[in-house]
């Protein structure tokens, strides 16, 4: 497009050389000289205009010219300051997105089970490269300070005695008891053998043999008699007893401080400092391995669960018109909020970025924008100017003679 505008140029010129040595010998030519002289007049003037947004012209350092690479931080810090009074102002961002219906679309797209597995394929992938990035050491030890803070420092026996009587309280440790009789009762009837030479055995080695069985016998037959009394006895003595002993229990770990020692030593034994950090490390390791394994493979039960998730909420989201009024008022007030308070940083982005361009890059990156455009401009105003010389040189010579 230069070289077209500047072909106009040179065509003028043509013209004017031919026209102005003929002019006097053909009158008519008078015209075509004042056509050419115009229109070179109009090419320069335009050229200069043009030429001049981006550099200096004929690298001649005239003032007010090469605009853009030397205004160019300015232009940045307007153009930004345009974006965040017109573009981010709270009612305009506000009714756009009000009026862009956002959940109902993303329901829409959300119930195509194959963008739903493309979301959760990105989840997925976003996931494991958390939990890869993660470092093993950093999480082992917040998984080790969250156990001893929430689970090892804490007492265990006045919160356990606590439910304990609650449990006892409500009678709810009822099926336990029962679950232990009957066990018991089981185990009794299913193992008679076991009761033989228990008790004889300790008979001095003159007592018939006859006597061993059968006080082997009595034993055996009182305890299945008095297991199968509690079992089938709600209200019989040992579950008294049992109740009795489970309300002390209670009470000693709520308010006893041997009791309460005996615990907490109990517990300190179990989870000693190597052993918590052991077992974080394994939980840890098992819970990762097992998370990378579910999200890399898409037929897993993780997966397959995320994308019915996810299906579901597109359903809901264009089916629900309620749900889809709190959602677009959550999107419209959140987004409101962040670009109230952060509009001049959102701007910012564009005079910063503008202000790191180097000013020549800038300058031809626009000129290779809009350029095509400027020539243009350079060729109306070679046509321009031909008809205002024709024009101007009809009108003198009408008045002038």
């Amino acid at each position: 497009m230069k070289a077209v505008a500047l072909g106009a140029l040179v065509a003028m010129a043509i013209l004017f050389a031919v026209a102005f040595p003929l002019q006097d010998d053909i009158p008519a030519m008078a015209y075509v000289r004042a056509a050419a002289e115009g229109g070179m007049v109009g090419a320069l003037a335009d050229w200069f205009a043009v030429t001049a947004l981006f550099r200096h012209p004929l690298r001649i350092p005239i003032p007010h010219t090469a605009i853009i690479p030397r205004r160019k931080d300015e232009i940045g810090r307007t153009l930004g300051e345009f974006v965040e009074t017109e573009f981010l102002r709270t009612d305009v961002v506000r009714d756009k997105l009000e009026a862009a219906s956002i959940s109902s679309r993303v329901g829409a797209w959300l119930t195509d089970p194959d963008n739903s597995r493309r979301v959760a394929a990105e989840g997925a992938a976003a996931a494991a490269g958390v939990l890869r990035a993660a470092s093993d050491d950093d999480v082992r030890d917040i998984i080790e300070s969250l156990a001893r803070e929430h689970l090892i420092e804490p007492d265990w026996a006045p919160p356990l005695g606590e439910r304990l009587a609650r449990v006892v309280d409500a009678d709810a440790h009822r099926p336990a008891v029962d679950l232990a009789v009957e066990t018991v009762s089981a185990w009794l009837h299913a193992n008679r053998a076991s009761f033989s030479g228990l008790v004889s055995r300790r008979l001095p080695s003159w007592v018939p043999r006859v006597a061993h069985r059968l006080v082997d016998d009595t034993v055996y037959n009182e305890a299945v008699a008095f297991v199968d009394k509690v079992r089938t006895d709600p209200d019989h003595q040992a579950r008294h007893a049992i109740d009795g002993y489970l309300s002390r229990l209670a009470d000693n770990l709520q308010n006893d401080p041997a009791t309460i020692g005996r615990v907490e030593d109990a517990k300190t034994s179990v989870f000693d400092s190597p052993r918590v950090r052991s077992l974080a490390a394994d939980a840890w390791g098992t819970a990762k391995t097992g998370l990378l394994a579910a999200l890399a493979d898409e037929h897993s039960d993780l997966r397959r669960r995320s994308v019915e998730a996810l299906v579901r909420i597109g359903e809901r989201l264009g089916s629900d018109d309620a749900l889809q009024d709190r959602v677009d008022a959550w999107i419209t007030d959140a987004a409101v909020f962040v670009i109230d308070r952060h509009r001049h940083d959102i701007a910012s982005v564009i005079s910063d970025t503008v202000a790191g361009w180097d000013a020549e890059d800038t300058s031809r990156k626009i000129e290779l924008m809009v350029g095509r455009d400027l020539q243009y401009i350079r060729l109306n105003g070679t046509v321009i100017g031909a008809l205002a010389g024709l024009l101007i040189h009809t009108i003198a010579h009408a008045l002038l003679g």
